[in-house]
């Protein structure tokens, strides 16, 4: 969990992790089965490839799935590896002994895809409307060839091997999206990200340029490469560097260095920043704040959840900077996280809020004034809040992350109706707490429980109740153990698979261990 000795005090491991982020150009994420199917797949032309089979022959669970968590979550990122295998013994790239391992593994991969539920329902992760039916389209292709043109080669697969499209996903969903984007003459940059997903059906003058990895993507940058063979060389210059950078494999987004320092620094903030980490922190908030909006990586369109984070930041380490990139997504009641946007994020709009409070309780000295936005803010969270007393969002599997983020939010803007959705997410996260002190929506986890930590916390600033102090202590003395212990994070943030930012989970839990000391439980 935590490249710190025993012992080591919170000033000091803040003052490391803060320079590990700063010293990193990329990101601490692991490599994503999904993403680094997609390269094996669009880009034979880069160097690698063995290393990349070899990872993904690795990856593959007992069971014939990628990826990581419950069932519905594997649905992807099985997809991509059964077509990445395929779509590598349909070019016979590879020796014998391997091809075989190959189609073994994509055997066991189309059994392990038979075995999901037929219907879901399915995680609301990044363009899966298109992705999903793509690569379905794209596995039974390759089976068609393997039963006309090469039936040796594949081992015995053969188009009666071929998948029905799971449902609540549409077969013509890509070439619709393309087609409606070829009528209006572009393409919009919320789908440069994940541009693998239509990459076949649009035509050539709709193919974006990309001065870097397109969308932040190395996915959707091999699938620029693949549609447009003059920018081969081109891709190759822009994704090599990845490779070296994550062992000749790819994670889901890269660089993450915006995403991943804003979030790093607002989880030490809470805690306490060591004075040490502060020329460090307010020049990323110098480099990353923008008065047009913030973008999460290069690529990616300007958000209002890393701006929420930038203007949240600025303010906690005293840099001047105000709130008034936020209003480009302010729509009347709450805030879109980018112009297009399908569903809200309660996320993103608790940032937000957290923003206007603290440069309201900031500029008073400097002549501001409160937010009139913070009222109806603070409403509109309240208003989704489930009635067991939680919130879901669309960034994040648990929802112990949305709502610690919506229970900081609350309970800094405050009033009644604050106080009282606060005492119900309080109330939540006590009776959801497991046995060995842990929380978690599968398994209990590090990351969880770090966020129960911090809404409990938030609940009770003063005097928590006696069975709050018993629950702190059981997470404390949970968390303790697994720092020890060294465990892995599992995978929880949703992209276009489930990811684990490393970093920031483990700002997390350093930042909720320290309250916890600091309020002796």
């Amino acid at each position: 969990m935590s490249n710190a000795p025993a012992g080591t005090t919170f000033p000091q491991q803040a003052i490391d992790l803060v320079a590990r982020v700063d010293q990193d150009r990329w990101g601490s994420v692991r490599p994503s089965p999904y993403e680094t199917a997609r390269v094996t797949s669009a880009a034979p032309w880069l160097p690698g490839e063995a290393r990349r089979v070899g990872y993904l022959l690795d990856a593959q669970a007992p069971d014939g799935s990628w990826g990581d968590g419950p069932e519905p979550y594997r649905l992807l990122p099985t997809l991509s590896g059964v077509e990445a295998a395929l779509a590598v013994l349909r070019r016979a790239t590879v020796s014998g002994d391997v091809g075989a391992r190959l189609a073994g593994a994509a055997a066991r991969g189309l059994t392990a895809l038979r075995a999901l539920p037929p219907a879901g329902p399915w995680p609301d992760t990044a363009a899966a409307e298109l992705l999903v039916p793509g690569l379905v389209s794209g596995v039974n292709e390759h089976l068609a060839h393997a039963t006309e043109e090469a039936p040796g080669r594949f081992h015995g697969l053969t188009v009666a091997d071929r998948l029905a499209i799971p449902g609540g996903y549409h077969e013509g969903a890509p070439a619709y999206v393309a087609a409606r984007y070829e009528a209006v003459g572009a393409l919009p940059v919320k789908l440069h990200h994940t541009f693998e997903g239509v990459a076949g059906h649009i035509p050539r003058s709709l193919v974006p340029d990309a001065d870097g990895l397109l969308g932040s993507s190395p996915a959707a940058t091999a699938a620029w490469g693949a549609s447009t063979p003059a920018a081969v060389e081109r891709a190759v210059a822009h994704l090599e560097p990845v490779a070296l950078r994550y062992d000749g494999l790819f994670p889901e987004a890269a660089p993450i260095r915006v995403f991943e320092r804003l979030w790093v620094a607002a989880a030490l903030a809470r805690a306490g920043l060591p004075a040490a980490t502060l020329p460090t922190v307010r020049g990323w908030v110098d480099e990353i704040y923008d008065p047009e909006g913030v973008r999460g990586a290069p690529g990616l369109m300007t958000d209002a959840d890393d701006t929420a984070m930038a203007v949240l930041v600025a303010s906690l380490v005293g840099r001047p900077y105000g709130p008034e990139p936020l209003d480009a997504f302010h729509n009347g009641s709450h805030f879109d996280c980018y112009v297009g946007e399908d569903t809200g994020s309660v996320t993103a709009n608790a940032h937000a809020l957290q923003a206007l409070v603290s440069c309201s309780q900031r500029l008073p000295a400097e002549g501001g004034t409160d937010d009139p936005r913070a009222d109806k803010l603070c409403d509109w969270l309240v208003g989704r809040q489930r009635a067991e007393g939680y919130w879901p969002d669309k960034w994040h599997a648990s929802p112990y992350y949305s709502t610690e983020r919506c229970v900081r939010a609350l309970a800094q803007h405050g009033g009644h109706q604050a106080s009282a959705s606060v005492a119900a997410a309080a109330a939540w996260a006590a009776e959801t707490q497991r046995d060995d002190g842990s929380w978690g929506v599968w398994d209990g986890t590090a990351e969880e429980t770090a966020y129960a930590v911090k809404i409990l916390l938030s609940a009770a600033p003063s005097a928590p109740t006696p069975h709050q102090v018993r629950a702190l202590g059981r997470a404390g003395a949970y968390l303790d153990a697994v720092a020890d212990a060294g465990t892995r994070h599992p995978a929880l943030w949703h992209d276009k698979t489930l990811y684990a930012p490393e970093a920031m989970i483990e700002a997390e839990i350093l930042g909720a261990r320290e309250m916890l000391r600091i309020r002796h439980l």
